[in-house]
C-alpha cells in the first residue's frame, strides 16, 4: 500500500461502507501543513502516531509532544492484537508489519528524557513577556532590559542573569529613565516577583546552557530513517504557558537557523504541535500574527507543522488558511460553540457528494476520521469518510525501564545531562560592582594618606573630615556609573534572538 513518494493513512469507503481506495499524504506536500483535530477519545493520538511513523520511514525527522504519555509506545514494535489486525484487513494494509521507531526522548525537566534547554537571549522579550504574562508597561521595561543587554555587552543566558540586571536597573532608574522612558522600580519589582513564580514553577531547568541544538532534533539514523522526537509533557501541561511558549520558541529557531529550500520531495522536518490551543488561548494580536508569519514563511524552509487540537475553532483564520492536510474525527455537538465548530469544520473541506459533511463529523466512530490530502498541483482532495490505519508501533506508553534503556542508548546521551554556567550578566555585574568598590577605597586610601593629621573621635583639623554632604554621589556610585556609559561602546557584537523575540541572536 506504501510507496516512497506518500504515506498511507487508511482507506476511504462508499456509502455502503465498503472498501473505496487508499488515502495518502504524499511527501511532496508534507511541508504544506496540516490539522488533526477531534473530542477526546476519538483517535488523535493514533492518527499523529501513524504519521510520524510514516514521516519516519521516508527518513524524514519528526518533533512531537506526549500529552498523555501514550504516544512513547512509537518506541516499541507493536503486538498482533485482534482488533489490530481486523483494521489492517478493512483497509487492506497487506502485509500489517511491526516495527519499532528511533525515538530520542527529552523533557524540559530532565526527569523522562535529555534535559532541554534555551537561553533568556535566544527567547527574547516578546515570548518572555508571553510567558510572563506581563503588562504593556512592564512588556516594556522588558524590552529595555534586553536593549541594555545588548548594548552593554551583557549575556543573558539563565534566569539569575535576567535578575541580576533587572536589579541593575532598578538602582538607575533615573538615569534610563531619561534615556529610554518611563523605567519604574515598580514595573521592575513586578517582573522580579514574576520570575520568582517561573523560578518555583519549573523554568530554571529549562534556561540555561547547554542550549538545544537544532541539528538534534533533526537527526535521521543509518539504515536512512528520521529519528523521532518525543518531548515528554505530561508534566509540562501543569504550566501550559511554559509550553506553548517553549514550541513557540522552538518553532521560530528553525526558521531562524534553516536555509531556504524551496519545495522537496518530501520535507527536512515535520513538527507536531499537540494541544495546540494553548498557543493562541489569550494571545495579544502581535503575537499571533508572527506565528501566522512564522507557519507561512517556513513551507520554504522544508518544515511541516501540524497542529492536533479538539476544535477547529482553536485555531485562528489566518493559521487554519495555511494547513493543507486535514484529519477530522468526531466532534459532539451538545452546545452552541460546538455545533458551530462542527459547522466550521465542514466548511473547510472540499465537499463530497456522497455524503453531508456536517452530519458525518457527529457520527464517525473511533478510529474513523475524514480525510482530505492535497493532491497534484496543491489542489485539496474532495474529503472522504476514512478507517485510519492500525500503527506498526506499540499502541500505548512503555515501562520506566523501557524508557530508562532508550535514553541510555540516544545519540545524544550526556550532551545535554551536565548544566553549564559560563560568564554572563551576573558574574560581569558582580565584578563590576566590585571594581567600583574597589577603586572607592583606593581612593580613600589615597585621601587619607597626606600630611593631614586627626584626632580620634574629631573630624580632622582642616574640616574635611570622612562625612559627606548626602546630595554628593561616592567615587563608587560614579566609578559605576562611569563604567555603566562606557562599556556599551566596546562591544564588537549585540545579543541576537530569533524572529519571535524581535531581536538578533548572536551565536
Amino acid at each position: 500500500m506504501v510507496d516512497e513518494t506518500s504515506i498511507f493513512i487508511g482507506a476511504s469507503r462508499k456509502p455502503d461502507d465498503s472498501y473505496q481506495r487508499a488515502e495518502e499524504l504524499l511527501l511532496r506536500y508534507g511541508n504544506r501543513h496540516g490539522l488533526v483535530t477531534g473530542a477526546t477519545g476519538t483517535g488523535k493520538t493514533v492518527s499523529l502516531q501513524i504519521l510520524a511513523e510514516g514521516f519516519s520511514n521516508a527518513g524524514v525527522p519528526v518533533f512531537c509532544a506526549d500529552i498523555k504519555g501514550d504516544l512513547s509506545g512509537i518506541s516499541m514494535m507493536g503486538e498482533a492484537k485482534d482488533f489490530l489486525v481486523k483494521r489492517a484487513e478493512q483497509v487492506k494494509l497487506d502485509p500489517y508489519q511491526f516495527q519499532e521507531f528511533p525515538v530520542i526522548f527529552w523533557d524540559l525537566f530532565g526527569e523522562q528524557g535529555h534535559p532541554i534547554r534555551a537561553t533568556i537571549s535566544e527567547m527574547g522579550p516578546l515570548l518572555l513577556s508571553r510567558l510572563m504574562n506581563l503588562t504593556e508597561a512592564q512588556e516594556g521595561v522588558m524590552n529595555i532590559a534586553f536593549r541594555i543587554a545588548d548594548e552593554e555587552g551583557l549575556l543573558l543566558l539563565d534566569l539569575k542573569d535576567l535578575q541580576a540586571l533587572l536589579a541593575n536597573m532598578a538602582d538607575r532608574a533615573d538615569q534610563l529613565s531619561a534615556r529610554y522612558g518611563n523605567v519604574t522600580k515598580p514595573s521592575v519589582g513586578a517582573i522580579q516577583r514574576t520570575l520568582l513564580v517561573l523560578e518555583q514553577q519549573g523554568a530554571a531547568n529549562f534556561f540555561g546552557e547547554p542550549a538545544l541544538r537544532i541539528a538534534d532534533i533533526m537527526r535521521t539514523t543509518r539504515d536512512g530513517r528520521g529519528a523521532i522526537s518525543v518531548l515528554a509533557a505530561d508534566k509540562l501541561m501543569m504550566n501550559p504557558r511554559l509550553y506553548a511558549t517553549f514550541l513557540l520558541w522552538l518553532m521560530s529557531e528553525l526558521f531562524e537557523e534553516l536555509p531556504e529550500v524551496g519545495d522537496l520531495d518530501q520535507p527536512k522536518l515535520v513538527f507536531f504541535f499537540d494541544e495546540a490551543h494553548l498557543l493562541f488561548e489569550d494571545a495579544p494580536k502581535v503575537l499571533i500574527d508572527r506565528v501566522e508569519q512564522v507557519v507561512r514563511l517556513i513551507r520554504s524552509k522544508g518544515v511541516g507543522v501540524y497542529f492536533v487540537t479538539q476544535n477547529p475553532l482553536d485555531i485562528p483564520e489566518k493559521v487554519l488558511a495555511q494547513l493543507g492536510n486535514r484529519v477530522q474525527h468526531a466532534l459532539r455537538a451538545y452546545t452552541p460553540r460546538e455545533q458551530q465548530a462542527v459547522r466550521t469544520a465542514a466548511e473547510t473541506f472540499r465537499p463530497n457528494p456522497d455524503f453531508d459533511c456536517a452530519t458525518a463529523i457527529t457520527q464517525l466512530a473511533t478510529g474513523e476520521a475524514l480525510v482530505s490530502m492535497l493532491e497534484d498541483k496543491g489542489v485539496p482532495a474532495m474529503v472522504q469518510r476514512t478507517l485510519i490505519r492500525p500503527p506498526s508501533s506499540r499502541l500505548g506508553p512503555i515501562t520506566p525501564d523501557e524508557r530508562r534503556k532508550i535514553i541510555a542508548e540516544s545519540p545524544v546521551v550526556g550532551q545535554y545531562d551536565q548544566v553549564v554556567d559560563r560568564e554572563s550578566a551576573f558574574e560581569m555585574l558582580q565584578k563590576k560592582a566590585k571594581e567600583a568598590l574597589d577603586a572607592e577605597a583606593q581612593a580613600q586610601q589615597q585621601n587619607s594618606g597626606g600630611s593631614r593629621w586627626t584626632i580620634p573621635g574629631f573630624d580632622d583639623v582642616l574640616g574635611t573630615g570622612g562625612r559627606r554632604s548626602s546630595n554628593r554621589q561616592t567615587v563608587a556610585e560614579a566609578a559605576i556609573k562611569s563604567v555603566v556609559r562606557s562599556v556599551g561602546s566596546s562591544v564588537g557584537r549585540a545579543i541576537v534572538r530569533g524572529i519571535l523575540g524581535s531581536l538578533s541572536r548572536g551565536r
